[in-house]
């Protein structure tokens, strides 16, 4: 059959060894293959195709997926010597943002935002990667417990609601890991490295000062708590002091976007309206998601063969659809 792209045309191929071995990584397959077929945005990693299984069902061990090719990720020009000024984090942080509009409008929550899964070429085009740990919003308050245990993400871009295990999981918590983001764009540094889980959350007191009365008494674990109110009382530190050199309507917007407080904190479609961004924003080009994506799947408890079956059935799906639209 023909190709999916252009001769000559350059993609990455990602392959995914092993894809059936692990029950949670096949999942997390599952779910990344869903939700990327489902997402179509210019700031989202898009599937140009996926490799059918060539031989017996039973030999098919690895999943290859053809996505657009991306030359870099954030991280690696962050930490590069190559210049980044304020215009290049204005066009990068619309773009996450525009992105990450949709994505929440699809009532899905990446729960992973960090420098190496945004993917930029040699435009300076930003695409959000990686949505093996996203979930849904709105999931049942039971499952609040497993949705903290399960919670692997980069600790460094984690929300202080999944630190303090406020029990209030809402699209604020992305919005955390874009402030972070934000923050290392404009420092060329990790805003908050922390070794480990306390660290961490020294590191965020030491900037934001003592968490507001709310947040404390919202803490869900009495040790973490204990812990917190026992730390002598600490203002914030004001974000001109630490990054002084950048405008003020930057530093503004970057200070909605890191609260203690998730519901104090700016949403995407706020932020894309503030002036730090007014040079790209445009309501009549930043599309949402419809329909929402379902995550009935992700509830169900599955055997690594049943995932394999419905990976198989994803791929074969992928290609009825497109073979559909070609003729």
């Amino acid at each position: 059959p023909p190709l999916p792209h252009p001769p000559g045309q350059q993609v990455a191929i990602k392959k995914i060894p092993n894809a059936f071995d692990v029950v949670t990584n096949a999942k997390r397959t599952l779910r990344e293959l869903k939700i990327l077929k489902h997402f179509k945005h210019d700031n989202i990693i898009g599937i140009k195709d996926i490799l059918r299984p060539t031989g017996p069902y039973g030999e098919f061990r690895s999943v290859y997926v053809v996505l657009d090719l991306m030359e870099s990720d954030l991280h690696q020009i962050i930490h590069s010597s190559q210049p980044l000024t304020l215009e290049h984090v204005r066009y990068f942080l619309y773009q996450l943002l525009r992105g990450l509009k949709y994505i929440h409008s699809a009532n899905v929550l990446h729960r992973d935002l960090k420098p190496s899964n945004l993917l930029v070429n040699e435009n300076c085009e930003l695409k959000i990667g990686d949505f093996g740990m996203a979930r849904g919003l709105g999931a049942d308050p039971r499952q609040a417990k497993a949705f903290l245990t399960e919670y692997v993400a980069t600790r460094w871009y984690r929300a202080p609601e999944l630190l303090l295990s406020l029990h209030r999981y809402t699209r604020a918590i992305d919005m955390w890991s874009v402030g972070c983001i934000f923050a290392e764009m404009l420092g060329r540094r990790q805003l908050f490295p922390g070794r480990n889980y306390v660290h961490q959350l020294q590191l965020i007191m030491a900037v934001l000062g003592t968490p507001p009365a709310g947040v404390m008494a919202a803490i869900g674990a009495e040790r973490v708590r204990a812990y917190v109110q026992s730390l002598p009382p600490r203002p914030p530190v004001p974000w001109e002091s630490l990054f002084g050199a950048a405008e003020p309507a930057a530093l503004a917007l970057l200070g909605r976007m890191l609260r203690f407080d998730p519901r104090e904190r700016v949403g995407v479609a706020e932020a894309l309206r503030h002036p730090f961004l007014a040079k790209y924003h445009d309501p009549e080009d930043e599309p949402e998601c419809v329909p929402a994506f379902d995550f009935a799947f992700d509830r169900q408890a599955l055997t690594k063969e049943e995932i394999k079956a419905a990976i198989v059935a994803e791929i074969a799906d992928f290609h009825a659809r497109r073979d559909g639209i070609r003729r």
